[in-house]
C-alpha cells in the first residue's frame, strides 16, 4: 500500500488529469495523427511490438510477485500522464513537453514503461488530441522505449559509480528526456529528409529546434522526478525494496552506494 505522501501525490495527479481532460482547445502534439508516412507509421509500430510484449509479461511478474507494488505502478502512469500531457510547441508536427517515463524505468525497469507510455499516449490521443493513433508506434517508441531503455541504462551507471541516489534519479530522468527527443528528430529526420544533406542535414534541424525548448524541460523533470522519488524513499521503502530499488536496510537518508 502507498504511504499518505504517495497517495496525496496520486490524488493531485488525478485532478490534473481531470482538468486537462476539460481544457479547451488542447492541440498540441507529440508527433501528431496523420504527419508521418504510412510506411514508417507501421515500422514503428513493429519495432515497438517486441518491448510492449516485453512489458507486459514483466508487469505480469512484478504484480504476480509484489501485489503492493500495483498502487505504485499506478503512481508511475499517472506520473507519465500529466508530465507528458504538458505542451510547449517548439516545430512543426510535434512540440516540446517532459516525458515522465523516468521515474517509471528507475522503479520498474523500461520494459514496463514501455505498457505504462503506451496506455499513456493512447488516453492522450483521444482525450486531448495529443499525439494519434496512426503514429502511436513512433510515439511509443520515442517516449515509451528510447527514453526508459537511457533512463534505466544511465540509473544503473550512476549507482554503480557511486553518486548519490538523487543524483541518480536526476540524471536518468533528464536524459531518459532528451533522449526520447533525440529518438522523435531522427523518426522525423527519417521520414521528412531535407533536399540539402538528406537525413543529417534534417535531424540537425529538428534536434536543433526542440533543444531551445527541451533542455530547461528535462533539467526540470529531473528536479521534479528526484522529489517524488525522495517522497517515495520516506514513505514506501518496504516497497522500495521488494522491487530492488532499495537494497535491504537501506533507509529514508542518504543510501549508500
Amino acid at each position: 500500500m502507498l504511504r499518505p505522501a504517495a497517495k496525496k501525490f496520486l490524488s493531485v495527479s488525478a485532478l490534473v488529469c481531470v482538468f486537462m481532460y476539460y481544457a479547451p482547445n488542447a492541440y498540441a502534439m507529440h508527433i501528431m495523427e496523420g504527419f508521418l508516412p504510412a510506411g514508417w507509421c507501421l515500422f514503428w509500430a513493429l519495432a515497438t511490438l517486441p518491448f510492449f510484449i516485453a512489458g507486459i509479461l514483466s508487469i505480469k511478474k512484478t504484480v504476480r510477485d509484489h501485489p503492493e507494488t500495483k498502487m505504485l505502478l499506478g503512481l508511475a502512469g499517472a506520473f507519465a500522464f500529466v508530465l507528458s500531457a504538458l505542451k510547449i510547441p517548439s516545430v512543426t508536427g510535434s512540440c516540446s513537453h517532459p516525458t515522465g517515463a523516468g521515474l517509471g524505468a528507475v522503479l520498474f525497469g523500461p520494459a514496463a514503461m514501455s505498457v505504462l507510455g503506451c496506455i499513456v499516449l493512447i488516453f492522450q490521443a483521444v482525450l486531448l488530441a495529443h499525439g494519434g493513433l496512426t503514429t502511436l508506434g513512433a510515439n511509443t517508441f520515442s517516449m515509451a522505449v528510447a527514453g526508459p531503455l537511457a533512463a534505466w541504462g544511465i540509473y544503473r551507471v550512476c549507482r554503480k559509480a557511486g553518486l548519490p541516489l538523487g543524483a541518480a534519479v536526476f540524471s536518468a530522468a533528464a536524459l531518459g528526456d532528451l533522449v526520447t527527443y533525440v529518438i522523435t528528430s531522427l523518426q522525423l529526420a527519417l521520414a521528412f529528409p531535407a533536399e540539402t544533406g538528406g537525413i543529417a542535414a534534417s535531424l540537425a534541424k529538428f534536434a536543433g529546434i526542440f533543444a531551445v525548448t527541451q533542455i530547461p524541460l528535462a533539467v526540470s523533470e529531473g528536479l521534479l522526478t528526484a522529489v517524488i522519488f525522495n517522497l517515495l524513499r520516506a514513505h514506501n521503502q518496504r516497497e522500495l525494496q521488494d522491487l530492488a530499488v532499495l537494497a535491504p536496510g537501506e533507509f529514508s537518508g542518504e543510501v549508500k552506494s
